[in-house]
């Protein structure tokens, strides 16, 4: 089954109880995770770091990155509650790491099971090796990125996980890595890439799903897709394409103040995302191709049988005129027609309309 994370982010606005809301409907859209974004604005932009154009859009220009980043933070209390909520809900807490210290609680405090890597840490090398330093499952975002970008930080992760820590780090250690067995069975055994454009909403002529192709062949690994497209169709799509992982941004308002509201869809919207990728699940199959239970029933009244189109005397040539083809399918198939009407002559009497039965 495909990995559902609902991404709440930064859309709580500051507000744990608004946060407790979003724990509520992601679990409402029955997806499997609901994921936040933890860190200390501090320790993540300087007072000079511009926003992005869609923080501009949404938010205004008046106050930096860093005063709305601090707005946005969680207090370490606030996710050891939500952690509390989420268990008691029944769907995991999930939290991307935006700097050291922050990546140490989530690990060592809240001991979340998994860790995502987001895009713009992905050339962040010794972030990115803290990581894999953990030992835990990486989800691996791959917005913005170059494919030897992501086989750098492939070989990274590998070095993290199987090089001794007194091992020095390098480039030509962590290609080492990669290359090794070892660094392939724990890539291939604890680590997930998601595709993903890095805009907010991404243009659909820049999603480029047939990356997700690209990503599979050339590391084999499982590969997801993390959304930030405008409505759902590109991550059912992804689904259909076989994602393992589809990571989508949702919103109580996307009229709400703040950075990502209006890139994110609102609850009913997630709900129909998560039924609607349950059901390409199910739909994807077996990839066998025979008649389903439910076909076979069909076949004999869909289906048309060789038929008397007149009246045919025992011994009269089958041929075009006296031949046809009608429902039911209970008779002999029109494969056949050539080989009846290529000189072979009636054994009985047919009137207009019976299935013919040689």
């Amino acid at each position: 089954m495909t990995l559902v994370i609902a991404e709440a982010g930064v859309n709580h606005n500051g507000s744990l109880e608004m946060a407790f809301q979003l724990v509520d409907e992601a679990v409402n859209a029955g997806a499997d995770i609901v994921k936040f974004q933890t860190f200390k604005a501090t320790n993540l932009v300087t007072a000079s770091a511009s926003k992005a154009q869609y923080q501009i859009e949404a938010t205004g220009n008046q106050e930096s990155q860093l005063a709305m980043l601090t707005r946005l933070e969680l207090s370490y209390d606030a996710h050891h509650q939500l952690l509390e909520y989420c268990a008691s809900k029944n769907i995991e807490f999930l939290s991307t790491a935006f700097d050291f210290e922050s990546l140490d609680f989530l690990v060592d405090e809240i001991k979340v099971k998994r860790l995502k890597i987001p895009s713009g840490e992905l050339t962040n090398s010794p972030f990115v090796l803290a990581h894999a330093r953990t030992g835990l499952d990486i989800i691996l975002s791959t917005g913005m990125t170059t494919l030897e970008e992501v086989k750098n930080a492939l070989s990274v992760i590998a070095f993290g996980y199987v090089s001794p820590l007194e091992m020095l780090p390098s480039l030509a250690n962590f290609e080492l890595a990669f290359q090794s067995d070892e660094g392939q069975k724990a890539l291939s055994g604890k680590v997930t890439i998601l595709h993903c454009t890095t805009e907010y909403p991404a243009p659909f002529d820049e999603i480029n799903l047939n990356a997700m192709d690209t990503l599979k062949q050339s590391f084999g690994l499982p590969v997801g897709y993390s959304d930030h497209s405008q409505g759902i169709a590109i991550p059912i799509a992804a689904v259909a394409k076989q994602a393992v992982v589809i990571e989508k941004h949702f919103t109580l308002d996307c009229l709400l103040p703040g950075p990502d509201h209006r890139a994110s869809i609102e609850p009913l919207q997630l709900k129909m995302m998560v039924d609607s990728i349950r059901q390409v699940e199910k739909a994807l199959g077996h990839g066998i191709k025979k008649p389903t239970i439910s076909e076979a029933k069909n076949i004999i009244i869909a289906r048309k049988s060789i038929v008397a189109q007149t009246d045919i005397k025992k011994g009269e040539p089958f041929n075009v005129s006296n031949l046809t083809m009608k429902r039911p399918g209970s008779g002999m198939s029109p494969d056949i027609f050539w080989q009846l009407t290529s000189g072979q002559v009636a054994s009985k009497n047919y009137r207009s309309g019976d299935l013919i039965d040689e």
